[in-house]
């Protein structure tokens, strides 16, 4: 996956409510249902295999993926029940749905283990025929940013899920390797962010309501300045994120530490926005707005969209175009959708000599 592009605002209105309504289809029971009966599906279409093709078939499917796979089945069942009652501790570390996202996404890695396709848990080259069937009935069961509700644990080194609206928004964020999943389609009337509410916590306390929750920056006013009083003004300070009760609210990224190498991981507060009492008498509302088709005739649309993704040198190109190396004064370069992405031949800062270059490359205008 390429770089997330950063060209998203939480103090535009459009954004927040496209990640508003995001978070809300992420962490609904339609959406989890559909993940669950998808991999119902993947289940059987794998467990045929394994009966069926022949032994001496190059491509035959690992029996011992089975039991993983009927297991990540029951966590689904046990999940997508409670969640169906409003009972949101299943995204917490260790539950049914926290537990068979990790479940699922080792079948996914370890699906075909020939050396030919997959080195060390990462595939490395287009599946054979037969057994991307079986892969695209896997990806099936996947959404783009579909971890969004799991607890995210508060250890050092660990932030909220998302930083920036770009992880969620950015077309880039959905494409992969080998395999890109569906961009979600938004209503033409997205309804306005609820206005925020009083309760604030810090990170590190926990989180008293199931919701969405805005990460944000609080100033107080003091007395000849010196003694804290009231809160004089609360202004965002990140992407929302989906926080679920009994959590600990979560660090976010701060500056970049040039030494380490690293983004600092900073304490911040939390507004709640949205508390998510979804399904708690039982009643599962109408949510087929989070599942639209794209429109008829959308094509320019979506090339315009792609414009500007980055991925790097040696990820699979997944669109036909021009593409310019960031930072390099070199000419574009036209790459075929499905090629491997170049390296570059530049000259070294201070000695000009001409060395080789992995780049980073974006997208400057689509093939088609």
């Amino acid at each position: 996956m390429g770089n997330v592009t950063k060209d998203y605002d939480m103090q535009d209105s459009g954004t927040r409510r496209r990640v508003f309504w995001l978070l809300k289809r992420l962490t609904s029971y339609s959406l989890w249902a559909k993940k669950r009966d998808a991999w119902g599906v993947f289940a059987k279409a794998f467990e045929n295999a394994v009966r069926t093709w022949p032994k001496s078939d190059p491509e035959r499917m690992d029996a011992d993926l089975l039991p993983g796979i009927y297991e990540a089945l029951s966590l689904y069942n046990k999940g997508v029940e409670e969640l169906g009652k409003g009972r949101r501790f299943v995204w917490r570390t260790g539950e049914p749905l926290d537990v068979v996202m990790d479940k699922s996404g080792m079948v996914h890695s370890f699906l075909y283990t020939h050396p030919d396709y997959w080195e060390r848990g990462t595939q490395t080259a287009p599946y054979p025929d037969k057994v991307e069937a079986l892969n695209r009935l896997l990806l099936a069961s996947r959404y783009g940013c579909d971890y969004a509700p799991l607890e995210v644990p508060f250890v050092p080194h660990m932030t909220a899920r998302y930083s920036s609206p770009g992880e969620l928004l950015a077309p880039q964020s959905y494409r992969y390797r080998f395999y890109q999943l569906s961009y979600p389609v938004f209503p033409a009337e997205l309804p306005e962010v609820p206005a925020a509410t009083d309760l604030i916590i810090s990170s590190g306390q926990r989180v008293p309501v199931d919701g969405i929750w805005e990460p944000v920056t609080v100033e107080r006013e003091k007395v000849f300045g010196l003694v804290p009083l009231g809160v004089k003004s609360v202004e965002n300070n990140g992407c929302f994120n989906y926080l679920v009760k009994e959590t600990k609210g979560p660090n976010i990224d701060g500056q970049w530490n040039e030494a380490e190498s690293r983004r600092e991981r900073v304490g911040t507060h939390w507004r709640l926005l949205w508390e998510d009492a979804r399904y708690r008498d039982g009643v599962i509302p109408d949510e087929s707005e989070y599942f639209l088709e794209p429109r008829r005739g959308a094509a320019a649309t979506e090339q315009e969209s792609v414009v500007g993704v980055e991925v790097r040198t040696g990820d699979i190109c997944p669109v036909s175009g021009t593409w310019e190396a960031r930072g390099f004064d070199v000419k574009p370069v036209e790459v075929t959708k499905g090629q491997v992405m170049p390296d570059v031949l530049a000259p070294a800062p201070g000695t000009g000599e001409r060395s080789v270059y992995r780049v980073t490359w974006r997208l400057l205008k689509h093939a088609g």
